[in-house]
């Protein structure tokens, strides 16, 4: 299997430097390119082919969330991590909603950092806790003066609500295996089948449609 390629977008060339020699410790990482700023992030995806890029949010010439939103529509198979010392409530829906996978903070560890690449290679979606607890949130507050939807025919069953419940939470798959005592690939079988009863495409969106059924 080959290693996963990978796009650095940061202004910040010291931040570039440090990410860089981080991510040269995992033995399936390799970054192919890195960019100052949105603008050179799209001219380097297509030379580079990178898979996965890690996104600042804050950059001159292009911003991190414009630059996400073209990227997907430029080249829907690179999936976008935003990487920020930025939380603000505004900022976290913008990146999501301008298509990116994940949401990681700077200052997350190493091993979340890890797993949060090694997730949008394999087309996962992956929040920090505080960021999922705050979608979530937002999405609930929203939902409340919003026409309830039908629970769907083919209803969860129990084990895939506790499965839900730890995605919404922003447990990774690694997680919810050690939390539930399923094995990992039991987990993923698992989120298969919410996916589909839910109609969602992401982790993400199958926890927010589930909040918005009531059944978290």
């Amino acid at each position: 299997m080959g290693r996963i390629r990978i796009l650095l977008v940061d202004d910040q060339a010291m931040f570039r430097e440090g990410l860089r020699t981080l991510l040269a410790t995992q033995p399936d990482f390799e970054v192919v390119g890195e960019a100052a700023n949105g603008e050179e992030a799209l001219r380097l995806s297509t030379t580079c082919h990178p898979e996965v890029a890690l996104m600042d949010l804050r950059m001159p010439v292009l911003d991190g969330v414009a630059a996400t939103r073209r990227l997907r529509a430029l080249h829907p198979e690179v999936r976008v991590i935003i990487l920020t010392t930025f939380d603000d409530d505004e900022d976290i829906f913008e990146g999501l909603r301008a298509g990116a996978l994940g949401y990681l903070l700077k200052d997350a560890s190493s091993a979340k950092l890890f797993e949060a690449v090694r997730a949008a290679a394999r087309g996962e979606s992956f929040l920090q806790p505080s960021v999922a607890a705050k979608v979530v949130a937002e999405f609930a507050r929203l939902a409340e003066n919003a026409p309830r939807a039908e629970v769907p025919a083919e209803a969860l069953s129990d084990r895939e609500l506790a499965v839900l419940r730890l995605v919404a939470q922003g447990a990774s798959n690694k997680e919810i295996a050690l939390a539930l005592f399923i094995a990992e690939g039991t987990v993923k079988n698992h989120l298969t089948n919410i996916l589909t009863k839910l109609d969602a495409r992401d982790r993400t969106q199958a926890a927010l449609k589930a909040r918005n059924l009531g059944l978290l």
